[in-house]
């Protein structure tokens, strides 16, 4: 009972930061129709900048915060690289984002190297019901909780966040009340890159991560975000903890080499699910 529960835990926070990524993709694609293949490239960067600063010295709180801000200046990067011209199309947008997610491997390997990095989160474990849990993963589970709610709050609440709703549900009528939808495309990307950025700073602590490993998180991120088919942050939400929690359990009581497996098989029995369902309404629409 104990392991289970350990592995439940892990599998929460685990989820919880994927569910972060997740959610800078639906932030994205609601406003832009971009999926964005480089937003796993946010959470290795705002990871790999948390662990640089603090070994410069500066101390936790102002490192992971300049490390978000890091990866929210990357994100406004991107943005601007693939959809900063008017009338680009959200393919060729995509395909800008899956080159700039090639060209930051280059770059990460001339700033950080290619070997594993992490950085020291909130040291020593918890004991729960006799399971042993890490301190940071509660961090994790609870500074998630507390974005969502502040995200909730963003969109519900403030004139920016208003408008990105706006942009979302219809740009065309956006724009005749004077929403920008490029400028608005910016910012959802400046978030997106933020939210991604505190994933990987949240996560690295319980798992290092190198140049590459924006694929794994992708892949999670993406098939938590499928899930809610791109467009529904809770059912993205509730995607990503599932995931996480089935990939802690098949590392647990299986395989560790299995977990990507999962995330994969997931996210194409989602979409085959809903080409199937699109393929009935259209038939159903053509009789």
């Amino acid at each position: 009972m104990s392991a289970f529960l350990q592995y439940l835990i892990s599998g929460v926070a685990t989820g919880c930061g994927f569910a972060l990524l997740a959610s800078g993709l639906v932030a994205i694609h609601r406003v832009t129709r971009v999926v964005n293949f480089a937003q796993g490239m946010f959470a290795v960067v705002g990871g790999m900048a948390a662990g640089s600063l603090l070994a410069s010295g500066l101390p936790h709180g102002a490192a992971e915060a300049a490390a978000v801000a890091v990866a929210g200046a990357a994100g406004l990067a991107v943005g601007a690289a693939a959809t900063g011209k008017r009338g680009t199309s959200p393919q060729s947008a995509l395909i800008v984002t899956l080159g700039v997610g090639f060209l930051a491997y280059a770059v990460e390997i001339m700033i950080w190297g290619d070997n594993p990095r992490s950085h020291a989160g909130l040291g020593g474990a918890a004991t729960v019901f006799g399971a042993h849990v890490q301190k940071q993963s509660f961090l994790v589970i609870g500074v998630a909780a507390a974005v969502f709610a502040l995200l909730a709050l963003f969109f519900g609440r403030t004139y920016t966040g208003k408008a990105l709703s706006a942009c979302a549900s219809n740009p065309y009528a956006a724009r005749t009340l004077g929403i920008d939808p490029l400028r608005m495309g910016l910012i959802a990307f400046a978030l997106g890159g933020m939210l991604g950025g505190l994933a990987g700073v949240l996560l690295t602590p319980l798992q290092p991560i190198s140049y590459n490993s924006d694929v794994l998180l992708i892949t999670n991120g993406f098939a938590a975000a499928v899930l809610g088919g791109l467009n529904r942050p809770v059912v993205a939400l509730a995607g990503a903890l599932t995931l996480g929690v089935a990939e802690a359990m098949v590392a647990g009581y299986g395989e560790a080499s299995y977990q990507t497996v999962v995330a994969l098989a997931l996210m194409l029995a989602i979409m085959m699910v809903r080409a199937s369902r699109r393929t009935a309404l259209q038939e159903e629409a053509a009789r």
